[in-house]
């Protein structure tokens, strides 16, 4: 089971760096198209829907790595079964939180899907398409929340709290 999670929370990081990608070929094309005098529709746009894309599939690795940002301000101070306590605490809300932002992510996506959504701008793109990657990358985090609370409940979970990265 391990490895199946792992490979999903590495699957989505590789498809959030081929939409990084994606960011930068919609860029690169608008800079080019404007030297070369012709106008690309919709630039713009799917600029933005990869970004967006790169952003919602990227939480779950960032997660599983510990870059996640995390204000230990009272964790830091606490020790043994209230510590633990506060972790369990933590993920249960993230749990409860990831959960509720996957199941209307998805939601939303289908929602756009079944009225025939279209963006406003000039490519008209049907708005399930981006929403898919936000609901994906909802769904891939609330599994990884999950993985961390139960891991966190086995007594099996790393916390690098005091691995902290200086940036100098």
């Amino acid at each position: 089971m391990r490895k199946l999670l792992d490979a999903l929370y590495d699957g989505a990081a590789w498809l959030a760096a081929l939409f990084m990608i994606g960011v930068l070929l919609m860029v690169l094309l608008s800079i080019v198209s404007r030297l070369l005098h012709f106008h690309v529709p919709g630039t713009d746009a799917y600029a933005g829907y990869a970004m967006a894309g790169a952003g919602f599939l990227a939480l779950a690795h960032t997660l599983k790595r510990n870059e996640h940002i995390r204000v230990t301000l009272i964790l830091g101070k606490l020790r043994g079964k209230a510590k633990r306590a506060l972790e369990l605490w933590s993920l249960s809300a993230a749990v409860l939180l990831a959960g509720l932002f996957a199941f209307y992510s998805v939601r939303l996506a289908w929602q756009s899907h079944q009225f025939h959504d279209i963006s406003t701008s000039n490519d008209a793109t049907p708005l399930w398409i981006p929403q898919i990657m936000m609901a994906v990358g909802t769904a891939v985090l609330f599994i990884a929340f999950i993985d961390e609370w139960v891991l966190e409940l086995r007594g099996q979970r790393h916390n690098n709290e005091g691995q902290e990265t200086h940036h100098e």
